[in-house]
């Protein structure tokens, strides 16, 4: 599903528009100019085998297989809409609102395939590559040869598309990040209660949750509370903000949204 939704708006936006923000379908762009009598679909297959090819030899076992997978579905993807939609214009007269699309659709399919341990491919490999035999950290690395390809619109198609791809480079990396950032988002709730039983048990018993609980006095009328430390997912929380304010329409409850959660039942435990 990432590599389809990436592939749709690389068709459908990014090539009728000559967007040429950064990966593979970047190059594409560019040299589809160039070359106009070969096919996008033919470009991005050449190259993709090629960037795995040199992935396999320079990163041995750390390439992962899903990587391959994506990037043989991008291209299979990108051929078989040559095939069924052929466009020779864009769908619109509007480039700012291709733009939107062009940047939205590939940034929600990478989101998906970073979210489940895969990539793009593509520029993902020369990244790293060059995180494993230089000291640049993989951002900058992939930034860089990401903003070479946007800036090789310029000569090719213009001021206006390079300039869009510039801001499509930019707007790329800060989408992806928010919707990973949301795709991972949990509740995590520390509450101040009188009544922390059926609280708690909703917790284990209900949501297969568990929390953390402790003893705290209150500094202004020094009487104990049990505060109570949990963490779940959105759908959860809204279940237990109920139950909370049943067992407990005193309690004190701070609600604080997080996107990275590591242990037991999260991302990254056991």
């Amino acid at each position: 599903m990432g590599a389809f939704i990436t592939a749709v708006g690389a068709y459908f936006f990014k090539y009728p528009n000559h967007f040429s923000f950064g990966g593979v379908s970047g190059i594409t762009v560019v040299l589809g100019h160039y070359f106009p009598e070969l096919s996008l679909g033919g470009i991005n297959w050449v190259l993709n085998l090629a960037l795995l090819v040199l992935g396999a030899v320079m990163l041995g076992k750390s390439f992962g297989v899903s990587t391959a997978y994506v990037t043989v579905s991008m291209s299979a993807f990108l051929s078989l809409f040559e095939v069924l939609f052929p466009m020779s214009q864009p769908l619109t007269d509007q480039p700012l609102l291709e733009l939107i699309f062009g940047v939205l659709l590939p940034s929600v399919g990478a989101a998906v395939l970073f979210n489940v341990g895969a990539s793009t491919g593509g520029t993902d490999i020369i990244a790293m590559i060059l995180k494993k035999y230089t000291s640049a950290d993989i951002g900058s690395a992939l930034f860089l040869a990401d903003f070479f390809i946007a800036a090789a619109a310029f000569p090719a198609f213009g001021a206006t598309t390079g300039l869009f791809s510039l801001l499509g480079l930019g707007t790329k990396s800060l989408t992806v990040n928010f919707v990973m950032e949301n795709m991972n988002l949990s509740k995590s709730f520390t509450i101040i209660t009188d009544n922390p039983d059926p609280i708690c048990r909703f917790i284990v018993e209900d949501l297969n949750r568990s929390a953390s609980t402790y003893r705290a006095e209150g500094i202004y009328t020094h009487q104990d509370h049990t505060v109570i430390m949990t963490t779940m997912g959105r759908q959860q929380g809204s279940r237990l903000q109920r139950v909370i304010r049943e067992a407990d329409p005193h309690a004190f409850v701070v609600i604080t949204n997080t996107s990275q959660v590591i242990g037991k039942g999260f991302r990254g435990g056991n």
